[in-house]
């Protein structure tokens, strides 16, 4: 099989599309019989996944690893920043978190060439065993202040020799000052990089913009090759925060209602997709005392900041209903940062966190967590200690907790988690919900069914993965795309 030019698709703006549409090149390139490998060099996300060896990365390289057949590794994103707060982000550097920056000392007190030097070995890395490969840009390329610290956009599109796409989002308005402008404003060179636009999220019938194609045509000198039509029936994970805010719906009669606590620095919401697709479950996202008092069972997620999510949950009185909710007899489940927060105390002696240095708990498991520097990143398989309840998952985590009486047993022989009973366990796994069996298990404690649970996630994913492709297939001029990924 020949080699082919990298591809990457960069945008107008953030939530565009990249991901899922670069999601779909990787599976419409593997199913062409070539061998393309995912890459963005910086991604700034509070969902990340565990490497086979240990290393952190962004959830959505992960997720266009497994798009591609092939197993996620660092080199796919060399550079994650997970924001603690507003003005702070942890940066994770191959794999390794190196600190807590805020965005003026990232942006100006880092050797911007030094972390593009780093960014680019990766990317040789994977050039080197992989064809094509399928390289993300963020947020949008025109950020004309920021162009002298881009280390994500068109200097990779350059330095590549990336063919390169523009994603533009019809459905937010504005497309056609937000390609003119996008375009107009790069020097020369990156205007060149440019080699089509693909117009995402078009709703209705895609003859009736024959003429608004045109137009862009004839403004921006460049081909719209593609226009995706909106969709909401395929599914593919996604990284953005902004898909919680369609999730935010409430309770529903003849569900069983699960309730995901909305927490301001919520991780890894990837863990509830297969809750999400369950028959007869409505999860929803809240942050509502009234909303989350209705639910059925409780999940108490994961987050970068467990202390100031602990607090706000008694400021917004979360915590009282949470505590209600347990006493009633109904189910409750904390993953990571919930996990730490169910027990009596979480310690941050080293200040990982920011400056609140002790919290009290929710007090409903007897366990402390102490914050601690490093992190453990893992991926693993489990079964619970007193119940035949198995499956995967991935630990990210800082700090430990211990346990005396853990929820299961890992393969590598550790313990995890903490059973009170079969409605009230915290887990330090992300994943976990991702397994037929545990969603059975939550259920029967709800007195909500006892019907196995048959849907297979690893097959819904593959079918999300294949259903995407054929969509690419149906509105992309993939005839032109090859042609400028041919290596002359």
């Amino acid at each position: 099989m020949e080699r082919l030019r990298p591809i990457m698709f960069v945008g107008t703006g953030s939530d565009v599309g990249k991901s899922v549409i670069n999601t779909g090149f990787c599976r419409v390139f593997l199913q062409d019989g070539f061998s393309p490998a995912p890459f963005k060099a910086q991604n700034m996300s509070l969902n990340s996944y565990a490497t086979a060896n240990n290393l952190e990365i962004g959830r959505a390289q992960a997720v266009q690893a497994e798009a591609c057949g092939i197993e996620c590794m660092v080199e796919m994103n060399p550079i994650l920043l997970k924001p603690t707060n507003n003005l702070i982000s942890q940066v994770i550097l191959n794999g390794k978190p190196i600190g807590n920056k805020s965005a003026h000392e990232y942006f100006n007190d880092t050797d911007r060439d030094e972390l593009f030097d780093k960014v680019f070995k990766s990317f040789g890395r994977l050039a080197q065993r992989y064809s094509p490969i399928v390289i993300e840009g963020a947020g949008s390329i025109s950020e004309i202040n920021l162009w002298d610290k881009d280390i994500v956009n068109m200097r990779v599109a350059l330095k590549t020799d990336a063919a390169t796409f523009l994603v533009a989002d019809i459905d937010k308005g504005g497309v056609f000052a937000s390609l003119y402008g996008s375009i107009m404003l790069l020097p020369p060179d990156e205007r060149e990089a440019i080699k089509g636009i693909i117009i995402n999220k078009f709703r209705g019938d895609i003859a009736l913009f024959d003429e608004g194609k045109k137009i862009i045509e004839r403004l921006t000198g460049k081909p719209v090759v593609g226009i995706i039509p909106y969709f909401k029936d395929v599914f593919v994970e996604q990284e953005d925060g902004v898909v919680i805010e369609e999730k935010q719906s409430a309770f529903l009669d003849g569900k069983v209602n699960i309730a995901v606590v909305l927490l301001k620095h919520l991780s890894n919401f990837t863990d509830f997709n297969m809750l999400e697709q369950t028959e007869g479950v409505n999860l929803y996202y809240t942050d509502q005392p009234d909303e989350l008092a209705k639910a059925d069972i409780i999940i108490i997620p994961g987050t970068k900041n467990t202390l100031s999510d602990l607090q706000t949950l008694r400021t917004k009185g979360l915590a009282h209903i949470i505590r209600q909710h347990h006493t009633q007899g109904k189910p409750l489940y904390g993953i990571c940062g919930g996990y730490q927060m169910m027990g009596i105390e979480v310690q941050d002696p080293l200040g990982i966190e920011g400056d609140i240095s002790t919290l009290p708990g929710l007090g409903i498991l007897p366990v402390t967590t102490v914050l601690e520097a490093g992190k453990q990143t893992r991926q693993c398989s489990f079964s619970f200690v007193d119940s035949n309840v198995y499956g995967e998952g991935y630990e990210i985590h800082a700090g430990q907790t211990k346990s005396d009486k853990p929820l299961c047993h890992l393969h590598n022989g550790d313990e995890d988690g903490y059973l009170l009973n079969s409605k009230t366990w915290g887990s330090y796994i992300h994943g976990i919900f991702d397994n037929a069996s545990v969603i059975e298990s939550i259920l029967v404690a709800a007195g909500k069914g006892t019907d196995a649970v048959n849907i297979d996630y690893k097959a819904k994913k593959e079918e999300g993965y294949n259903r995407l492709a054929q969509i690419i297939r149906d509105n992309v001029n993939m005839e032109y795309v090859y042609n400028c990924l041919k290596i002359t």
